[in-house]
């Protein structure tokens, strides 16, 4: 059931008047949500959903215990046995396979994968649960008074498969005063849903197939079958794709959960506006760079023992944030680099700082930001180790502009596409939200029109099946 289908509007369709008239109820209205979550995680991960109430009953026990305890070693106990419970779990599904072939490879063993499905959204609530019961335990948050408020917290249906990560501090107390959407909310929601459509439906599911042909090896000499040119082009579109599929998700999933009286944090703001790669984290995957420096990098030590350790410190952190995206040693590879790129930036700063900030300078640094943020989505996308190799060295060593006008002539609308989102990347900061606030207040008519435009543009550029979110395997 993804955001992007007919079928999941159309039951939104059913669900928003029941959830409506409920609304004023507080238990009820729980009761329902945690039933639909529970619906749309079956539709999306089958009878996994019954681990998912296991886990949030084990969470919500512990948290209680943990709240309610003096001793601090029965605090700290608990707080284990959930770290453990959550974790293993995780790995078990998404991991175990992975050091499986990593153990065969070293001991020369026979090695038959398990039959492991990943149920979809596991790493995002995985860190969820986490940051619950850690929060409960440092005193940052209450725990809830019912397992109810919990299991709404933990399968909140707009964020439960692929984010933004929900924090508990942020997201419990809104439960409690259920505060109905104003009428502005309700359309500025309408348009962060419209917007996210755009991004996904329209921009990222077009571009796509064309990128995919890009990252398709000959299966006899291992290579790309693209010239380098257009290698580049597959490059630059994957970059593109994937910040429209997921800032696209996310722009639903916040438009959704403001249409039902409920605010989720910013989770992308213009990443590709950075002149350095510490400000795309500020600005990429925020609900996730923020979880990794609150709960890895701070309690590591941060950057407080020492520039040495400070280092250390980013690098375990990038570590854990790419082996979470998958388990292969191309995502850990992936964020081992940033981790130097992190490093290397934050070592520089005192020579930087020297250099004039005039527009040449500005440029520059987001020319080099740019191209080692995509360079290193070559690793995130391409099926192995050696793929992403050889397409980037494919790139550098067959590249000709002797491409670009038949390229231009056949892949106009791509061109278009991707022109459209590097142009609203370019505009001035908070232009996007003053259009949105603008839409708020334009007539109905002008609503309505604005829908049925993107409906339309959605039946004729869409593909033959609805393309499933990139971040669902996560």
């Amino acid at each position: 059931m993804l955001f992007s289908s007919g079928v999941f509007w159309a039951m939104f369709i059913v669900f928003i008047p029941i959830y409506a008239l409920l609304k004023k109820r507080l238990w009820q209205m729980v009761i329902f949500v945690v039933a639909f979550s529970a619906f749309f995680y079956y539709k999306s991960s089958g009878f996994y959903v019954i681990m998912l109430f296991g886990t949030s009953l084990i969470d919500w026990g512990l948290s209680k215990i943990v709240a309610s305890s003096n001793e601090r070693w029965k605090r700290r106990l608990c707080v284990i046995i959930s770290l453990i419970c959550s974790l293993s779990i995780l790995c078990y599904f998404k991991y175990a396979n992975f050091f499986l072939w990593n153990w065969n490879t070293m001991v020369g063993s026979n090695f038959a994968p398990l039959e492991l499905i990943l149920p979809v959204g596991i790493s995002f609530y995985t860190f969820q649960s986490i940051s619950y019961i850690v929060d409960v335990y440092k005193g940052r948050v209450a725990p809830t008074k019912t397992w109810l408020e919990y299991m709404f917290f933990l399968s909140y249906f707009p964020a439960l498969v692929a984010g933004p990560i929900v924090r508990a501090d942020y997201f419990l107390p809104q439960i409690r005063q259920n505060t109905p959407a104003t009428r502005d909310e309700v359309y500025f929601g309408f348009w962060l849903i419209i917007l996210g459509i755009v991004k996904k439906a329209i921009i990222a599911d077009y571009i796509a197939q064309y990128n995919d042909l890009i990252f398709v090896m000959d299966p006899q000499t291992g290579m790309p079958t693209y010239s380098g040119f257009e290698c580049l082009m597959g490059i630059i579109g994957y970059t593109m794709q994937i910040y429209c599929d997921f800032s696209g998700y996310s722009d639903m999933a916040i438009g959704i959960s403001l249409i039902l009286g409920f605010k989720l944090a910013k989770n992308f703001d213009f990443p590709y506006k950075s002149l350095n790669v510490t400000e795309f984290w500020r600005r990429w995957h925020i609900s996730l760079s923020s979880w990794l420096r609150d709960y890895i990098y701070i309690p590591l030590g941060g950057n407080r023992k020492g520039k040495g350790r400070t280092y250390v410190n980013n690098m375990a952190t990038m570590l854990i944030g790419g082996l979470w995206h998958g388990a292969s040693w191309k995502f850990v590879f992936w964020g081992g680099i940033h981790g130097v790129g992190l490093a290397i930036h934050k070592a520089s700063k005192p020579w930087l700082s020297r250099i004039t900030d005039n527009w040449p300078v500005k440029i520059l640094c987001w020319l080099v930001t740019m191209t080692f943020v995509a360079a290193l989505w070559v690793f995130f996308r391409a099926d192995s180790w050696a793929d992403s190799w050889a397409i980037l060295s494919h790139t550098v060593t067959d590249f000709s502009w002797d491409y670009l006008e038949p390229f231009a002539t056949v892949r106009w609308l791509w061109l278009i596409l991707m022109g459209v989102i590097i142009a609203a990347h370019a505009m001035p900061a908070g232009f996007w939200d003053k259009v949105g606030n603008k839409f708020v207040k334009s007539p109905w008519v002008v609503k309505f029109l604005v829908f049925i435009v993107i409906v339309q543009l959605v039946l004729e550029l869409r593909g033959e099946d609805v393309a499933p979110f990139i971040y669902f395997q996560f």
